[in-house]
């Protein structure tokens, strides 16, 4: 399970990035809130993750003045990035659809209840 959310992290950086730009421990809040905690993210798994984004040209980064004085790099996805991100998205959705359609129905309840 790791290495599936290992290769779906470019897709849930960008999916964050799609609303605002934010800055590196704001996207890890975001994505833990927005999953219920489900995908946590390290600050080592984060930032070469991001770094990767911005060599690929799908996000740009700036440096803001923050709370008291504190500098922020804050992250923004590009049109590069959103075209991506849709292409990203439209490929997971077709493989979850066709992952679920391989397991019994009765293996897809969720634990404790019915489906």
């Amino acid at each position: 399970m790791q290495q599936l959310k290992k290769g779906s992290t470019p897709l849930m950086v960008l999916s964050i990035l799609q609303e605002e730009p934010m800055y590196g421990y704001q996207i890890m809040r975001e994505l833990e809130e927005r999953s219920q905690g489900y995908f946590t993210m390290t600050a080592a798994s984060l930032y070469p993750a991001l770094h990767k984004l911005e060599a690929d040209k799908l996000v740009t980064s700036n440096w803001q003045e923050g709370d008291g004085n504190r500098r922020r790099k804050y992250y923004t996805i590009t049109s590069k990035g959103k075209d991506t991100l849709s292409n990203h998205a439209q490929e997971w959705q077709t493989f979850t659809k066709q992952l679920l359609a391989l397991i019994p129905p009765s293996l897809r309840q969720a634990k404790g209840g019915a489906a």
